[in-house]
């Protein structure tokens, strides 16, 4: 049984992420499934692409969740003169000590906002590929791990190409999710206004969990009882990908390994200890999206996601739901 999760851990696991959301709720005003996608990626230990317009409260989102949660957070503006040491650190010679002494860079942190980061050459776009996958940075040979819990919270335009760089398969395959966030409702817009805080530094969060609580609730996470019959639901969604004609490829294992996780931390965040087919079916858009691309060209980045998007529900649509 202690390959479960214990029920008392769940009830627990619950409260702690009611309050979370709580609290992010006080700065991201209208948008509960932002936040509870944006947890789900979280608590499945997985990287979060924010993919909107400038001005919508995506850096918000991100420092809120890292204020919440206690956690050192990062900024990395991506130019495209920006360096891969830029990033990760370097080292630089010490003549106290006559050696070499690696200097961290702003990767060296528990959330990474990673702002536009389509803006960077794919060189400074790869030096986050191996940090995005084991949590460390190798420089000279030797490895450095970052901080625990690890997040990139990566952005970018979807509708403005001049001067950008489009994020390779192979670094898109690191998100576990994709979101967008869209306008707030007018209500909501007005408290926005209201509050007058255009600078997400000038947010007041007190933290209400700490970073070893995270972890504990991401291991508790990979302990969700996920059925035979939903791994057998989440695979036939993965083959049709394969199959469908309107798709260049279909998702990778990495994907269907991704899809597990998010489901079992949706069902977490929802507070049970077992993956039902409707968690599978609420975070696959989120999930998968970003790893499928269109057969036929289109340089419209918009309509490619929505594309993708209507072409999964149709999938998922017609793949029977296990009981």
């Amino acid at each position: 049984m202690s390959d479960f999760a214990p029920a008392a851990e769940v009830a627990s696991a619950r409260d702690l992420l009611v309050r979370v959301k709580a609290n992010m709720r006080l700065t991201i005003r209208g948008k509960d499934d932002v936040i509870d996608q944006t947890l789900v990626c979280l608590l499945a230990g997985g990287h979060l692409l924010i993919e909107d317009l400038p001005g919508v409260g995506k850096t918000t989102l991100a420092y809120s969740l890292a204020r919440s949660m206690d956690a050192a957070f990062s900024r990395v503006q991506f130019t495209s003169d920006l360096l891969p040491s830029d990033v990760t650190g370097v080292s630089i010679y010490d003549e106290t000590v006559k050696e070499f002494v690696f200097k961290p860079g702003p990767v060296f942190a528990n959330i990474v906002l990673a702002d536009e980061i389509n803006r960077a050459t794919p060189k400074t776009q790869s030096a986050l590929l191996e940090v995005m996958d084991r949590a460390k940075v190798t420089v000279d040979g030797a490895a450095h791990a970052v901080g625990a819990p690890f997040m990139v919270v990566a952005t970018q335009n979807p509708v403005d190409y001049e001067g950008t760089f489009p994020l390779p398969e192979s670094q898109m395959d690191r998100f576990l999710m994709r979101l967008h966030m869209g306008y707030p409702q007018p209500g909501d817009e007005m408290e926005i206004l209201r509050a007058a805080k255009s600078n997400y530094d000038a947010i007041a969060l007190n933290p209400v969990v700490t970073r070893t609580d995270v972890l504990k609730l991401q291991a508790l996470t990979a302990k969700v009882f996920v059925e035979d019959s939903v791994l057998d639901y989440i695979l036939k969604i993965v083959t049709a990908t394969r199959t469908e004609a309107e798709f260049r490829a279909g998702v990778s294992v990495r994907g269907g390994i991704a899809l597990r996780s998010a489901a079992q931390a949706r069902a977490l965040l929802l507070g049970r200890d077992f993956v039902i087919p409707a968690d599978v079916q609420e975070v696959v858009g989120a999930v998968f999206a970003h790893r499928l691309g269109l057969a036929r060209q289109t340089s419209d980045a918009l309509e490619e996601r929505r594309t993708v998007l209507a072409a999964l529900r149709r999938i998922v649509g017609a793949i029977a739901v296990p009981e």
